[in-house]
């Protein structure tokens, strides 16, 4: 992004490629304008000719040119409309599409600093704004401002004393305008931060509802949406003051050009100055001169808007990812899946999350990570996801620093059931496919089965087909769970991550799961992240992490046997530990108990 870039020269380098198409209509336009100064000009011929001199003759020709003329202007009128109007749209369209896919390049700091609500708002809200200046304002301002200027000069043509006591109310219109456009333009950028701030909150309490009903909440969210929808209505108000103070001076002032025009101007037909034809003419050009004179209050709301709304979706667009494709990146296609850290820290907002990890893990090995909430597992993974970039040290997939490998090359041979599980608003079969869309169903109800969903799917009405509710609306955690991780299975990844994934299950589908996992026959490297011991005991390598600190490693025998934090954390969830540290689980509460446990 140039420093040089400006919000409405972003915005020209989508109008311009519908430049031919608005040359077009603006031609269009002032072919209109010129057309209008006929039908007045005829009128005041009828009068004086026709009416006073009894040339009955020219009526017929007369009464052609006028309907000629309004013919010719409505069908014209009909065609300009169209094209701005399609130009509007496809201007639409192409920024839409844009900041859409700029959307899709940013990264978790982003999202993570703004809020959907807002994004929304920018979406729908903003662009609409914009498709209104492109499809009315520029030619309404136009088509006015020539209207004007062709209406001031022929009532110039039939007496220019008239014409200039008309143009005496121009420079108090135009002060008006300048008065109120310095006034309105802050109110619109309030307007767009109070409705980027309700669509917002309504956005969040919309998708949190099971946790307003959970909690018995609604009278309390109720109090924060009136706030918000208070603040909104007293920014839009406080804009609708501002022009309510200004447009009576713009319909006073478009009047006073009927009190002269029938004052000043039926003095003069009486003192013979000027016919009554011209009288007519003139008060047929009257309308010209008005209709912008009092819409002028309108059409800066209408700009204002536009602008504000263009700046603040540029704001959005302009912000760079600090995660970006390398200038000459690897690729690497297909990956075996080893994974080396080497002395790796990762610090944010000032905070260090993870320090000095070092670890290896070569193609078909499972690690374990174990620790406290906070310890910093999920951190490690984001890591290899690059989804952050270490602030120190280097991440290695297959000998290459993952911040030189081509980024979807690598994220697309990571398979990640994640602890925040996501699911689409779509059938079951899409959710699961959603990593390989190319999948047969075969290949779907394969991993369905490893990941222990089948049999709950079919259940279900409409098996695979039935459609799940915004972000899982409908399933249990456990079914959750289990269709994410059937979708990351599916993507057959080198690297596969499971990020507290039987967290939701019983006990016996764990055990399932696991085995299936080990069927996978070295195929690829797995990272499994959890606070159950049961869940990683079989890791042929186990990662203890505290305070973002690898503090113990080792197999589950080696672990147990050396009395730290993993052995204090098995007594906790099993009880005692039993002769050879073998894992023989206990019954009952304790047994299901996964509440992470954190050094006493």
């Amino acid at each position: 992004m140039t420093s040089s870039m400006t919000p409405m020269k972003w915005f020209w380098g989508f109008l311009k490629k519908y430049c031919p198409l608005l040359v077009l209509g603006l031609l269009m336009t002032t072919v209109i304008a010129v057309l209008a100064i006929v039908n007045p000009y005829v009128s005041g011929l009828i009068v004086d000719d026709v009416i006073r001199k009894g040339q009955i003759q020219l009526l017929p020709r007369l009464i052609g040119i006028l309907l000629s003329v309004t013919l010719v202007r409505s069908v014209l009128r009909f065609f300009y409309q169209v094209i701005f109007e399609k130009c509007s749209q496809g201007v639409l369209y192409d920024m839409r599409d844009k900041v859409y896919r700029r959307l899709l390049t940013e990264d978790f700091a982003f999202y993570g600093k703004k809020k959907t609500g807002d994004l929304m708002s920018r979406q729908t809200g903003d662009m609409d704004a914009i498709r209104h200046f492109v499809a009315y304002i520029i030619y309404a301002v136009y088509e006015n401002v020539l209207l004007f200027t062709f209406a001031l000069c022929m009532i110039f043509t039939v007496n220019v004393r008239l014409a200039l006591c008309m143009l005496l109310v121009l420079p108090f219109t135009a002060l008006t305008t300048f008065c109120q456009a310095r006034r309105v333009r802050p109110t619109f950028a309030h307007i767009r931060s109070c409705f980027s701030s309700l669509n917002a909150f309504v956005q969040e309490n919309v998708s949190g509802n099971r946790v307003v009903k959970a909690f018995a909440k609604e009278a309390f969210e109720k109090e924060k949406f009136d706030r918000e929808n208070d603040a909104y209505m007293e920014a839009q108000l406080a804009s609708s003051r501002v022009w309510m103070k200004y447009l009576p001076v713009f319909e006073v002032l478009s009047y006073l050009l009927n009190v002269i025009l029938m004052l000043y101007g039926g003095h003069m037909v009486i003192q013979g100055e000027i016919s009554l034809g011209n009288l007519v003419t003139v008060n047929g050009y009257l309308w010209m001169l008005t209709v912008p004179l009092r819409m002028a209050g309108w059409w800066v709301n209408d700009i204002y808007r536009f602008t504000t709304s263009v700046e603040k979706i540029y704001a959005t667009y302009i912000e760079e990812p600090k995660i970006r494709m390398p200038a000459s990146p690897v690729a690497r296609r297909v990956m075996e899946g080893n994974v080396e850290f080497r002395n790796v820290s990762y610090t944010a907002d000032q905070e260090c999350i993870v320090k000095d990890i070092s670890f290896t893990a070569r193609k078909g090995q499972t690690i374990g990570i174990l620790g406290s909430t906070g310890a910093g597992k999920s951190t490690i993974m984001n890591l290899l996801c690059r989804f952050v970039d270490a602030s120190s040290g280097q991440v290695l997939v297959d000998g290459v620093d993952v911040r030189d490998l081509n980024l979807y090359d690598l994220r697309d041979n990571i398979g990640m059931a994640m602890q925040d599980i996501f699911l689409f608003s779509d059938t079951i079969e899409g959710n699961i496919a959603y990593g390989r869309p190319e999948s047969s169903f075969e290949e779907i109800h394969r991993a369905a089965v490893m990941a222990d969903a089948n049999h709950f799917i079919q259940r279900l009405p409409e098996g695979y087909d039935t459609i799940v509710g915004e972000r899982g609306v409908g399933l249990s955690g456990g079914q959750k769970q289990r269709i994410s991780l059937a979708r990351a299975l599916l993507k057959r990844p080198a690297i596969l991550i499971l990020d507290d994934t039987t967290s939701a299950v019983d006990m016996e589908t764990e055990s399932y799961i696991q085995d299936q996992l080990k069927r996978l026959n070295g195929r690829c490297t797995i990272f499994v992240i959890a606070y159950r011991i049961s869940s990683i005991k079989d890791a042929d390598q186990i990662l203890v992490m505290d305070g973002g600190r690898i503090i113990e490693r080792g197999t589950h025998r080696e672990l147990i046997a050396r009395g730290g934090y993993y052995a204090d954390a098995f007594r906790h969830q099993y009880g005692e530990i039993p002769p050879a540290g073998e894992f023989v689980p206990a019954k009952g509460a304790a047994f299901a108990n996964t509440i992470a446990y954190g050094k006493e």
